[in-house]
């Protein structure tokens, strides 16, 4: 069984508080998991100290036996130290803005530069 160490989401709409989760890899987002071993409330500012909660011992438990995390967990394992520090993945192509916006963009700047030149 392939064990992942995933979010799970909770809370009401527009207002997500995720779960951190041990879950089997084949199971959904939301549906059974076998053990939760903390909490992430992206709704509360970046330095407060229950933004992340994670059990620790367990997590490092689950880790030992295999299981993976996904990459924003292992951001916040990275973060608490429980496993090596991962770079942060570049934004991916698919999102990065098309043709036609990157021409704009391409034009107003060489109108900004013309004017701050002339």
């Amino acid at each position: 069984m392939a064990l992942k160490i995933r979010l799970a989401r909770g809370g009401a709409k527009k207002r997500p508080f995720y779960s951190i989760v041990v879950a089997d890899a084949r199971c959904p987002r939301d549906g059974r998991f076998i053990e939760k071993i903390g909490t992430y409330n992206p709704m509360l500012v970046k330095d407060h100290p229950q933004r992340i909660q994670i059990n620790a011992e367990r997590a490092k438990h689950w880790l030992s036996v295999g299981a993976v995390p996904t990459d924003r967990v292992a951001l916040f394992f990275g973060r608490a130290e429980l496993i090596p520090a991962q770079a942060v993945k570049e934004t991916p192509k698919k999102s990065a803005p098309k043709a036609k916006a990157q021409e704009r963009a391409k034009m107003e700047a060489e109108l900004a530069a013309k004017a701050a030149a002339g």
